[in-house]
């Protein structure tokens, strides 16, 4: 009877553990598939409202003739640049043939770019700190002065002699 007893013992320890063992890969399944459905809907859903929030129409890019900017020490500066509109379709403000384009005139952002760069030491043009720094206090004044419609700038030429 001790035997009958003990093999009845072994049998329901064995039926707890087998029963406890197979509840813990049900909830690990449960977390896995919870977390896969988060991980794929919930950040679908953030990415797709900060798209919204963030979203900016980039257009047309209006290409300037380049320009030379006298440096420190009789040196100077060939640049050229292209303006980033909101503005969709063609033209580009160069009295295009398809009409419906930006009619953005550089002279602003020309005048701009003279008043930066100007009596600039080269040094400072030639590390990239420098003509980031530029660069950004450019870009302030340009869409200071033409407002939303230009976003960027990009320098197409940027020759030191």
């Amino acid at each position: 009877m001790a035997t009958d007893q003990a093999a009845a013992e072994s049998k329901g320890k064995a039926k707890k553990g087998m029963s406890r063992s197979t509840l813990l890969i049900i909830v690990l399944l449960a977390v896995i598939v919870a977390g896969g459905i988060y991980f794929f809907l919930g950040r679908g859903d953030s990415s797709s409202a900060g798209a919204e929030k963030e979203e900016v129409h980039l257009g047309v890019v209006v290409t300037l003739e380049p320009i030379f900017i006298n440096l420190k020490d009789d040196r100077f500066l060939k640049l050229g640049m292209a303006l980033q509109t909101t503005h969709e379709g063609g033209g580009g403000g160069h009295g295009g043939h398809g009409g419906g384009g930006p009619d953005i005139d550089g002279a602003m952002a020309l005048d701009a770019a003279i008043e930066v760069f100007s009596d600039q030491d080269m040094q400072m043009l030639s590390t990239n700190n420098g003509r980031s720094e530029l660069k950004e206090e450019l870009v302030a004044r340009v869409v200071e002065g033409y407002g939303p419609e230009i976003t960027t700038i990009y320098f197409t030429e940027f020759v030191m002699q």
